[in-house]
């Protein structure tokens, strides 16, 4: 949601400052579509120079922040994507992927061992629309 003039947008559950986003595979749900949504919200903020200020943006979980935690959070997601995407292209199976941790850098941050999105689901989830999409990477900055 976007209110013209407001310098304030509501991402719902397309950001969080407290978890990884869930990616819903059975629905069409992809990291690049989650990296492409990111893309989206950080064309339409307005960025604050030199000191706090700019467009504030609400998100799903979590408190209000700015471009520059919105910018954050897509290169983690995009940093994790390109991380499974290497293993895929050197074979690695859904089971490999988990063992090598590749979302441990941002584990204390995002990250969940219980309830009801898991480092293990958010990774099988990665790893999934990989799979069924591996080209779309290119059409993400």
């Amino acid at each position: 949601m976007h209110f013209r003039r407001s310098d304030v947008i509501v991402t719902g559950d397309i950001f969080s400052t407290t978890q990884y986003p869930f990616l819903d595979i059975r629905n069409g749900g992809s990291i690049h579509g989650e990296i492409a949504a990111l893309n989206h919200i950080l064309d339409k903020t307005i960025y604050q120079h030199e000191g706090e200020g700019g467009t504030l943006i609400i998100p799903g979980r979590g408190r209000v922040c700015d471009e520059y935690e919105v910018s954050e959070y897509r290169d983690v997601l995009a940093i994790i994507r390109d991380r499974v995407q290497a293993m895929i292209g050197k074979g690695a199976t859904l089971e490999q992927v988990k063992a090598a941790r590749v979302t441990v850098d941002y584990d204390d941050r995002y990250g969940a061992t219980s309830g009801p999105w898991t480092i293990d689901m958010f990774v099988e989830a990665v790893y999934t629309s990989l799979k069924q999409a591996p080209t779309k990477a290119a059409t993400e900055k």
